[in-house]
């Protein structure tokens, strides 16, 4: 039974070598690829031509919608559901209303930056065709790997695994789903 290919894997044992190698990869035109390595580098999201997240924008506008919620909320329950003269105070008091806007604000940009990382990086993701290369344990205590996948549109097997052998990798790995 013939399995699916998900892509070329090459191993490297230099974090230069493989942001070298990535460069290449990118300048050859691929565009769907991913690095692995023991600890960030972060020349690779250049080399990859990987763009800015926009998880930031996502979380300053989480932050915004607290504020405006935490404002909104005092300002229905203190002036318009249910007001009481305390003391004859206004029935806006902006001072008062500070600490809970804050505090929904921060609320909503972490719940934002949480949820909203996971959700960008499609996790959680319990599994992923890589852990079928046995020698791909190794990424995670010193060995550096750079995957091209079989969906990229520059794809095509033969040319992809000589080209991959030029960047001088230790070995090129066949990835099955």
């Amino acid at each position: 039974m013939d399995k699916k290919l998900y892509g070329l894997m090459a191993e490297f044992d230099t974090p230069t070598e493989l942001v070298d190698a990535a460069n290449k990869v990118r300048e050859a035109g691929y565009t769907k690829t991913d690095a692995f390595s023991p600890f960030p580098l972060h020349e690779i999201d250049e080399a990859l031509g990987i763009k800015r997240s926009i998880l930031p924008v996502l979380v300053f506008f989480g932050g915004i919608t607290g504020l405006l919620l935490g404002i909104g909320l005092q300002v229905f329950v203190h002036y318009i559901d249910y007001p009481l003269n305390v003391g004859g105070r206004p029935f806006l008091s902006w001072p008062s209303f500070v600490p809970p806007s804050y505090e929904l604000t921060i609320l909503l940009a972490g719940f934002t930056a949480v949820f909203g990382m996971l959700f960008l990086n499609g996790l959680p993701s319990p599994y992923h065709p890589v852990f079928n290369v046995p020698r791909f344990s190794l990424a995670s205590r010193e060995k550096f790997f750079l995957l091209v996948e079989a969906s990229d549109s520059n794809y095509d097997y033969e040319e992809t695994r000589k080209f991959m052998e030029t960047l001088g990798p230790q070995e090129v790995f066949d990835v099955e789903e």
